[in-house]
């Protein structure tokens, strides 16, 4: 039986919606299983759009914070873009207390996140 899917995802035109399916991301075997999802879709997707919607997300390690930046960097690479959005703020807060929130691009939701790829807007 495969593991269970720790991302759901669709497109939208040449976005790619990521949403977390986990409320907890604590464990060592569940942040791997996280980061290869994510890492095999960068990956598999050169100039990639890529959005993760937190929406479910009500605690995440601090190893979670690596993959992501990881994941950041890769998309970089790829000439592709990463967004985040639906943060719940007490982990909203841990991105600004690690100064995270200033390499990422953060939304409230993710309209905003999709209507800044289509502008091409940095924020």
């Amino acid at each position: 039986m495969p593991p269970k899917s720790r991302l759901l995802t669709q497109s939208y035109g040449d976005i790619t919606l990521a949403f977390i399916t986990e409320i907890r991301i604590l464990d060592e075997a569940t942040v791997q299983e996280f980061a290869t999802e994510l890492l095999n879709l960068v990956n598999n997707t050169y100039r990639i759009k890529l959005c993760i919607n937190f929406q479910n997300v009500e605690y995440l390690s601090s190893a979670v914070l690596g993959k992501l930046v990881a994941v950041h960097k890769l998309c970089v690479e790829a000439k592709g873009e990463l967004r985040l959005c639906c943060i719940k703020p007490a982990i909203k807060a841990v991105f600004a207390m690690t100064k995270l929130d200033k390499l990422f691009q953060i939304h409230d939701d993710m309209a905003s996140a999709v209507n800044a790829f289509k502008r091409g807007k940095f924020v």
